[in-house]
């Protein structure tokens, strides 16, 4: 491996928030793996359990894990503890990657990093009792980025206004959106500019990596987003013509057609098109989670 001679052998220790500093830098030693190689470590450890090849295929991805885990901070949890659990999903990864099925290590990696440390998050929230459905995890995780867009960062309960468009953008009830709201409100986001030490010293805005993409973080999202597609296509062929024009025309189109615009289409009532469009969805999930299945891919799906 090219640079090996002064990588370290056994993968960074990663002790606690104050030696995260050191952590990312020891992890920039390892090599990122060219798509030959990663192809035949794979088949190592796949064909012979080979602990030095799995220990290369995991080293190379750390950088992947950091960046994965630092889009979580905002959920006031230790960054080396994000990490670690990453660590653990990315391991889960390379035990259960199978290089002949075309996907590079990073793509599959990312769905179990990123499914490891959301299921770290939901247990440390103690959201086994306020989010055990698929809705509340989703809402969960993506509540933060909806006020964000709507610059709903005020103390206090949502406006009305931003209350329903978030709670029929994310498919859940009012009521949900206000009690995660408050509940969110309560673990506080952590200041920048915070002491990291108890003299004072080093402020977490001092430990903020590089924000550039890494390389094969860029080649994930990259093949993720044509998997997605892929997926999309062909679990689209479930629906007859009809089912997939009023789901395109509902759900994918930029500018979406109203129930009476495609009523006047078919000719039939706006309550007909809607249970055509809640039956072709429905299809549309069960036919995503079975290609999912079939792929391995279902983490990503949770």
């Amino acid at each position: 491996m090219a640079g090996g001679k002064n990588v370290p052998a056994t993968i960074p220790a990663l002790g606690g928030e104050q030696s995260l500093n050191r952590y990312l830098a020891e992890i920039r030693k390892f090599p990122l793996l060219a798509p030959e190689e990663e192809y035949m470590l794979a088949k190592r450890f796949s064909e012979h359990q080979d602990p030095e090849a799995a220990a290369k295929l995991v080293t190379s991805h750390l950088r992947l894990v950091a960046k994965i885990a630092m889009g979580y901070r905002g959920y006031g949890l230790p960054t080396s503890e994000l990490i670690s659990e990453g660590n653990i999903g990315l391991m889960q990864g390379v035990k259960k990657f199978e290089a002949d099925r075309g996907f590079r290590l990073a793509t599959y990696a990312m769905w179990w990093i990123r499914a490891s440390i959301q299921e770290y998050i939901l247990r440390s929230w103690s959201l086994v009792k306020m989010g055990t459905t698929a809705a509340q995890k989703k809402l969960f995780f993506n509540l933060r980025r909806m006020k964000s867009k709507l610059d709903a960062f005020e103390d206090g309960d949502l406006k009305p206004e931003d209350l329903a468009k978030i709670a029929t953008d994310l498919g859940v009830s009012e009521d949900d959106v206000t009690s995660m709201n408050r509940r969110m409100a309560m673990g506080g986001d952590t200041s920048l500019n915070v002491a990291m030490r108890e003299d004072g010293e080093g402020q977490w805005q001092d430990w903020l990596v590089d924000t550039d993409p890494l390389q094969d973080e860029r080649l994930a999202e990259s093949e993720e987003k044509d998997v997605r597609h892929g997926m999309l296509l062909e679990a689209m062929t479930a629906l007859n013509d009809r089912e997939k024009h009023i789901l395109a025309e509902r759900r994918l189109a930029e500018d979406p057609k109203t129930l009476e615009e495609l009523s006047q289409v078919y000719g039939v009532s706006r309550e007909r098109v809607r249970q055509i469009e809640v039956r072709a969805f429905d299809k549309l999930q069960k036919a995503m989670m079975r290609i999912a299945g079939e792929k391995r891919l279902l983490p990503a799906l949770a």
